[in-house]
Order: C-alpha cells, then structure tokens, then sequence
C-alpha cells in the first residue's frame, strides 16, 4: 500500500499493489487475473474467520407480505438476533406508536452532540423493549437457515408490516478494502498466498529450465517456505490485535 493512500478503492487496486510487489513490471511473473482472484478471496475468508473487526452488528429491514413466512436475506448476514415488529400489542403491528428505532436513532443524535440522553436513556429504552415484546408479541418466533439465507417466521402473517431484523453480519468486501488497517492485512495475506501459488508452480521444475547460459534454477521451494511464513505471522498478527480489530459495533441500515 503506497504510504500516502489509506486502504484501497477496489480490487483492482489491490491486483495492481500485488503485481507491484512482486516485481511483475520487471520481470515476468507466472500469474494470471484469477490466481489473483483466488488469493484475495482466500484473504477475505480467512479474515473473516478470525477478525472480529470483520464482522458488524446491524439492523436490516423487511416487508412481511399476509401468508408468507419465508424471506431471503442479504449474503453478508451470517447470525440472525432477534426480529422486532414496529407496533406493539395488536395483530396487525398497528398498535402503539413508541417505535424503538427512531428513539435509538434520537439517543445516538443526543450522545453524538454531547445534549442529554444517549446511552442511559437508550439502556432504559431496551429494557421496556424487552419487556413490551414478551407481554405483548412484539417479537416474532423464527428459523434462520446461514446456508440459504432463509428466514422462516414462525407465524401466520394477516397484514403487510415492516419487521426490524436484529442481525450479525460480514462487513462487505469494499469496505474492508478501504480500511486502513484491514486492507493492508488483507493485500499482505493475498501476496503471501500469491506466492505459494508462483512457488507451487516453480516447484514443479526442480532441474531448472533450459537458459541461453544453461539450465536457469527457480526459487519454487523458496518462495513457498517465504509464503507460508508471511501466513503464520499474519495469523499471529490478528490474534494479538495488530491488524486494528476492534469489538463488534452497532449499526442501523
């Protein structure tokens, strides 16, 4: 990553850094478009395995259609919470009108301005949701299927209602790439799985290949043990917190 630029646009950007470090604008490196493909995704994978600066806590939103109990879900959700209906203490999610989003939404204005409220309010607030919802059935019963991406709702649905969907979900990839801190772990992972794959690859000709001076000797095996290597430190690099993971953090959208 050059030093005056903080994460990376697109994957594109990332390819181009990759190619950089390995000298493919001065010599010929043996990689094509999706060995490089192949070693991001194997970079996001792994990050989002073992970060948890990989993963947000967010609020989405769905429609509910009269006799449908089933919905598909965004791919980035990989944990379902909780499922909140908008109106309280009727069936047609009509009733009251103390709607915990916008005075989630109000608190967060109040904290960030540095006015009353904020998260004493906000803790108040949760625990007559919690109360409200077992009383009256603001919250819906369900079945979340991670491999599918199906929810089930665990009800007959009368009316067309807005449902809130308390939800864990991966940070999509752009984002990753255009943070400071993860994208340089990601672009460092990718360049050391890029170079397992070019040494798997030289590894294959152990006698060398024919030269105009005689038999040229490839740095397959070397590459590789410098490959693996570089993914051992990364590993330790996330489990000791250097790659700026943070705790999980709470969004609505």
């Amino acid at each position: 990553m050059p030093e005056n630029q903080i994460g990376y646009n697109n994957r594109e950007d990332l390819v181009r850094e990759l190619q950089l470090r390995l000298a493919d604008d001065i010599v010929d490196v043996e990689l094509d478009r999706a060995h490089y493909d192949i070693a991001i995704d194997s970079a996001l994978n792994k990050y989002r395995q073992l970060s948890s600066g990989a993963v947000e806590e967010a609020v989405i939103f769905i429609q509910t259609q009269p006799g449908v109990t089933e919905y598909t879900l965004p791919n980035e959700v990989i944990e379902v919470q909780r499922l909140y209906r908008r109106g309280v203490g009727t069936n047609s999610g009509t009733g009251s009108n103390f709607d915990p989003f916008d005075v989630a939404f109000n608190n967060m204005y109040l904290l960030n301005a540095g006015q009353i409220g904020g998260l004493a309010t906000f803790d108040s607030f949760s625990q007559y949701k919690e109360t409200i919802g077992r009383i009256f059935g603001s919250e819906y019963n369900f079945l979340w299927n991670r491999n599918t991406k199906v929810l089930q709702i665990l009800r007959n649905i009368k009316t067309d209602e807005e449902v809130a969907v308390g939800v864990h979900n991966f940070i999509p990839e752009k984002t990753l790439l255009g943070d400071i801190y993860a994208g340089k772990w990601l672009v460092d992972w990718a360049l050391a799985q890029s170079k397992l794959i070019l040494g798997e690859a030289r590894s294959k000709y152990m006698g060398g290949i024919p030269g105009a001076g005689g038999n040229i000797v490839l740095n397959g095996e070397a590459m590789k043990q410098e490959g693996q290597a570089e993914l051992e430190s990364l590993i330790m690099a996330v489990h000791n917190m250097e790659e700026g993971n943070s705790p999980l953090g709470f969004v609505i959208g």
